[in-house]
């Protein structure tokens, strides 16, 4: 019964969706302010630059030892010696100094300013 019911819904649904009036092949009319006619209005080409951006995460932290652990994406490493800013919720908190030794895409770094807590945001600006 369960399953009549079912196939009567399923093709009750099919015929529905298949017996609206389709749209006509006449394209609407854009305002002013769409964004897509301005595009075509102008001959302009549209140049995006990627974010060169060193952004990596606080893994560990070591208070006593005042060295972290920082992960960042896989080919973007910081190089040694390289100072970074640490943000927390956009606000900076902190730097840290990037010492080594790396394993992967993890690295140590010193703590010489603030104070970081795992899951702050390290950035090379």
């Amino acid at each position: 019964m369960r399953i009549v019911f079912a196939l009567g819904v399923a093709s009750a649904l099919g015929l529905l969706g298949c017996g609206h009036r389709k749209p006509s092949a006449a394209r609407p009319a854009r305002s002013p302010g769409d964004v897509s006619s301005f595009a075509s209005a102008s001959n302009h080409t549209l140049i995006v630059t990627p974010d060169k951006a060193l952004i990596g995460k606080v893994l560990t932290v070591n208070p006593a030892g005042r060295f972290v652990v920082l992960n960042f994406p896989v080919g973007h490493l910081p190089q040694l010696e390289q100072q970074l800013n640490v943000y927390r919720l956009g606000l900076k908190v902190g730097e840290v100094k990037v010492t080594g030794p790396q394993r992967d895409d993890n690295i140590v770094g010193d703590v010489t300013a603030g104070d970081v807590a795992v899951g702050d945001e390290v950035r090379d600006r």
